[in-house]
């Protein structure tokens, strides 16, 4: 399999995913509009991850560069939204080796953002 092929295969899996209903996207955006509305603010790993799942559910995958070492706060977000990649599919042709990094689709990324808002709603509640 050619690095073409493979990624045309790429491609053609991330189609393969559905489009979320209207109820869905509603549900999403309620979750963005209540996260900002928690009484005491999440710690710092639950904010990274509450950034990285709104990250890839509006943009999809992370195709930024990454911070410079000064920039911590920018390289702590960008790692975030970067871990949404995940390994999957790898061969080796010759020498040369060959893999795809695909994200969870945007779709998947807006039920998890619901889900996990939902949990900081529980632990810190409204305002």
């Amino acid at each position: 399999m050619s690095a073409e092929q493979f990624q045309k295969a790429v491609e053609d899996v991330k189609k393969l995913k559905t489009r979320p209903t209207d109820q869905e996207m509603l549900e999403f955006q309620k979750a963005v509009e209540d996260v900002k509305k928690l009484k005491t603010r999440p710690t710092d790993q639950e904010m990274l991850e509450v950034y990285a799942l709104y990250k890839q559910a509006t943009e999809g995958d992370c195709n930024t560069t990454r911070p410079g070492m000064l920039d911590l706060k920018g390289k702590a977000k960008w790692d975030a939204w970067n871990s949404k990649k995940v390994l999957i599919y790898r061969i080796y042709v010759k020498y040369n080796d060959l893999f795809a990094m695909i994200g969870m689709s945007k779709d998947e990324a807006k039920s998890a953002y619901v889900t996990r808002a939902k949990a900081l709603i529980e632990t810190y509640g409204l305002s």
